[in-house]
C-alpha cells in the first residue's frame, strides 16, 4: 500500500474480553470483531448506548486498552507502539485543566509537554488561539471559562503538536447551542485542513451534520456504517422532487414527467433520521434481548 493510500485509521477483527473477578475462565465481552476504516480529513462518528463498546474501541485505538483479538493502526503504524502517539490528539468527555491557569498559559504548558520549543511554543499558541476564537480570553483563568470555552481550549491542546488525526470523546456534552454550534465548524474547518477526526457521540442531530461517515454500535458489535446519505435513506421508496410543476403536470406524474417548465431538483431516497435510525436499532435490540 502506499503512503497516499494509507488509511488513517485502521481498526481491524478487533475484540475485547474484560475478565469477571471470582468467575474463573468467563468475561464481558465488551467489543466483538469491530472493523472501521478512515480516510484522511474524513470526520467518522461512532454512536451507541451507553455499556455498547464505543469508549473501549476508542480507548483501543489510543492504546489504552490492550484488545484480546485483532489491532489497530494510525496511519499504518501499531497503535500501541509510542511512535504512532506523535500523530494524535485527543480530548476527553470530561478534561482536567489546571483553572489557575489562562488559557494563554495552558497553550504553553501542553507546548512544552509535547517537546515544542519557545519560538514554536509562542506561535502555535497564537495560531490556535485565533482557530478556536479565545484571543480575547487569553489571559483570563480557566476557573472563569464557560463549559464552552473549556471545551474549545481543549481542543486547541490536543492540536497543539499538529496531530493528523484528532480523537473527540463527547467533544460538545454539556455545552450550550451557541457553543455547540462554534465546536461543530471548528472540527468541520479541522476537516478541510485534511485532519482526520473520529468521535464519539450520544447527540445524533449533531453527529448528523458534520460526520461524512457513522457508525452504530450495539453490545459491542458494528451493527451498520456507511456515509450518512446511504444510512438514512430509507431503501423501498424513491422520491422525485419538481419545481413548479403545473397541477395538470401532478395529475399526469404517475406515468410521465415532462420536463417543460419542470426543474427536477432531485430524485432520490427520501431521508429519514440518524435519531430514527439509532433508535430503531435499539429498539430491534431490545427485543432481541427479550
Amino acid at each position: 500500500m502506499t503512503e497516499d493510500s494509507t488509511p488513517a485509521v485502521s481498526i481491524d477483527n478487533i475484540t475485547k474480553v474484560f475478565p469477571l473477578p471470582l468467575r474463573k475462565g468467563k468475561g464481558l465481552l465488551a467489543v466483538d470483531k469491530v472493523s472501521i476504516q478512515m480516510t484522511p480529513g474524513e470526520i467518522y462518528g461512532l454512536i451507541g448506548p451507553n455499556g455498547s463498546g464505543k469508549s473501549t474501541t476508542m480507548k483501543i485505538l489510543l492504546g489504552l486498552v490492550t484488545p484480546t483479538e485483532g489491532h489497530s493502526r494510525i496511519f499504518g503504524k501499531d497503535s500501541r507502539k509510542v511512535e504512532s502517539k506523535h500523530e494524535v490528539g485527543f480530548l476527553p468527555e470530561n478534561p482536567y485543566f489546571y483553572k489557575h491557569l489562562t488559557g494563554a498559559e495552558t497553550l504553553h504548558f501542553y507546548g512544552k509537554l509535547c517537546g515544542l520549543k519557545r519560538k514554536q511554543i509562542r506561535e502555535r499558541t497564537e495560531e490556535l488561539l485565533d482557530l478556536v476564537e479565545l484571543q480575547n480570553a487569553r489571559d483570563r483563568r480557566l476557573g472563569g471559562y464557560s463549559k464552552g470555552m473549556l471545551q474549545r481550549i481543549g481542543l486547541a491542546q490536543a492540536l497543539i503538536h499538529r496531530p493528523k488525526l484528532l480523537v473527540l470523546d463527547e467533544p460538545t456534552a454539556g455545552v450550550d447551542p451557541v457553543g455547540s454550534r462554534q465546536i461543530r465548524d471548528l472540527i468541520l474547518r479541522l476537516s478541510e485542513k485534511g485532519i482526520t477526526v473520529f468521535l464519539c457521540s450520544h447527540l445524533l442531530e449533531q453527529v448528523q451534520e458534520i460526520c461524512h461517515r457513522v457508525g452504530i454500535i450495539f453490545r459491542g458489535k458494528l451493527v451498520r456504517e456507511g456515509t450518512l446519505a446511504e444510512l438514512i435513506s430509507v431503501e423501498d421508496q424513491t422520491e422525485i422532487i419538481l419545481r413548479d410543476a403545473s397541477p395538470e403536470l401532478l395529475e399526469k406524474i404517475q406515468t410521465l414527467v415532462d420536463s417543460e417548465n419542470t426543474e427536477t431538483v432531485r430524485v432520490g431516497k427520501p431521508r429519514t433520521t440518524l435519531e430514527r435510525l439509532f433508535l430503531d436499532h435499539a429498539a430491534s435490540d431490545r427485543q432481541n434481548k427479550e
